[in-house]
C-alpha cells in the first residue's frame, strides 16, 4: 500500500490543506482531504478492468469552502437533523446553530465538514484528528475526534471513528460521500440497483424530523430488501416521498447488531458492486434532487439524481426521542465505530 501527500490548497482562515492518496498494488486508489476529512475520489476497476471514479468531488479548495451539501465530508458533531436546534442534557437546554429551515443539520453551518483536520500517515493508515472546542456550534464539551481511513488490496475502504470528551455531550458522525458506480460524471444514478437490510424506516414530519414512530417498508417505495433500481418507485404518490419532492432522504432502521452487511449498490453497466458494512443502527439514504452547487472534478457539474449517499449513523434528532438509541458521550468513554465500503465486480 502506498500513501502519498501533497498540498491541495490554502484556506484563508485555516491554513494549508493537504490531500492524501491511498493506492494499492492494482492501481485502485482513494483520495482524502484534510478539509472535512472528505473523500474526494475513489477509483476502482469496472468489469473491463478500467478505473472509474465513483464519488463526486470538487475541483478545488475554494469551491469546497462554498459547499453546502457536505460533499464527501465527515459530518458532526451531530450528523443529520436536530429539531429546532434544541436539546436538553442533564437538565440544561442547549441552542445549536440553525442551518436547515428551522433545524440544525450536520453540526451547523461550520460543522466538521468545514474544519481542517490534522493528518498523519501511520503505516497503511491515514489518521485525521480534529479537536472541537467546548461550545462550538452550541455543543457542550471539548471533543477529540479521530477518523482513520484504510484502503486494502481488495479495494475495501474502512472508516474508523473514535471520539472522547471532557463533558457530557452528544455525538453522531457519518461520511457523506455521493456515489455513482458508473462514474462521478456519468449522469443519473436511478438505474443502479440497491439493497438495504431494513424492515422499517423512521418516518419524517413536514420538517424532515422523525416523528418517533416506525413505518414498515412492506408494500411501500421504501422496501429495498430485495434489489431494485433506485428510481423504480421514486415518483410514487407516497406522502413520505412527496414531502421531500419525490426523492429519498430517509433514515432506515438496519436489521441486526454489530458490524454487519447493511446495503449493496451495484451497476450492471459498469459491473461495479459496492457493499456497505457498519456497526451503526441506521442508514440515511439520500438521492440528490437538485444540481449540486459546486463544480466537480474537471469542472463538470453533477446532475439532479446524479448520485446517492449511504450515510451510516444514529437516528436523526435522537437526543429528543427517548426510544432511539442514545447518542450521549460521557467523559471516560470512547466512542468507536466502523463503516466499510467494499468494491467488487458483479459475478
Amino acid at each position: 500500500m502506498e500513501i502519498t501527500k501533497e498540498v491541495f490548497g490554502e484556506s484563508k482562515e485555516q491554513g494549508t490543506v493537504n490531500s492524501y492518496t491511498l493506492k494499492n498494488s492494482r492501481g485502485a486508489c482513494v483520495e482524502i482531504l484534510e478539509y472535512g476529512a472528505r473523500i474526494r475520489s475513489i477509483q476502482v476497476p469496472d468489469k473491463n478492468g478500467d478505473l472509474r471514479d465513483v464519488v463526486f468531488g470538487i475541483e478545488n479548495l475554494e469551491e469546497y469552502e462554498k459547499d453546502d451539501s457536505s460533499i464527501g465530508a465527515v459530518c458532526g458533531r451531530f450528523a443529520n437533523r436536530i429539531a429546532k436546534g434544541l436539546f436538553t442534557l442533564n437538565g440544561k437546554e442547549y441552542h445549536l446553530a440553525i442551518n436547515n429551515g428551522p433545524n440544525s443539520l450536520h453540526g451547523g453551518p461550520t460543522g466538521f465538514g468545514q474544519r481542517v483536520f490534522s493528518g498523519k500517515i501511520d503505516g497503511d493508515s491515514l489518521v485525521l484528528t480534529y479537536i472541537s472546542a467546548d461550545g462550538e456550534e452550541g455543543f457542550p464539551g471539548e471533543l477529540k475526534l479521530t477518523v482513520t481511513y484504510r484502503w486494502s488490496e481488495d479495494n475495501e475502504l474502512s472508516i474508523v471513528y473514535e471520539a472522547t470528551t471532557d463533558r457530557d455531550t452528544i455525538l453522531n458522525v457519518t461520511n457523506h460521500a455521493y456515489f455513482n458506480l458508473n462514474g462521478c460524471d456519468s449522469g443519473e444514478v436511478l438505474s443502479q440497483k440497491l439493497i438495504i437490510d431494513a424492515d422499517r424506516i423512521a418516518p419524517n414530519d413536514d420538517f424532515q424530523i422523525p416523528t418517533g414512530e416506525w413505518m414498515d417498508v412492506e408494500g411501500t417505495p421504501f422496501d429495498f430488501r430485495k434489489a431494485k433500481p433506485i428510481g423504480q418507485d421514486i415518483n410514487a404518490p407516497h406522502p413520505q416521498l412527496q414531502a421531500v419532492k419525490n426523492t429519498y432522504d430517509h433514515c432506515f432502521a438496519l436489521n441486526g447488531e454489530g458490524l454487519r452487511e447493511a446495503a449493496v449498490l451495484y451497476s450492471e453497466e459498469s459491473g461495479i458492486r459496492m457493499t456497505c458494512f457498519t456497526d451503526q443502527p441506521a442508514l440515511q439514504l439520500y438521492v440528490n434532487d437538485f444540481l449540486l452547487h459546486c463544480r466537480g472534478k474537471g469542472g463538470k457539474d453533477n446532475v439532479s439524481h446524479g448520485a446517492c449517499c449511504l450515510e451510516t449513523q444514529h437516528y436523526p434528532d435522537s437526543i429528543n426521542h427517548p426510544n432511539f438509541p442514545t447518542t450521549v458521550l460521557k467523559p471516560g468513554e470512547t466512542f468507536h465505530s466502523e463503516t466499510i465500503y467494499n468494491f467488487s465486480i458483479i459475478d
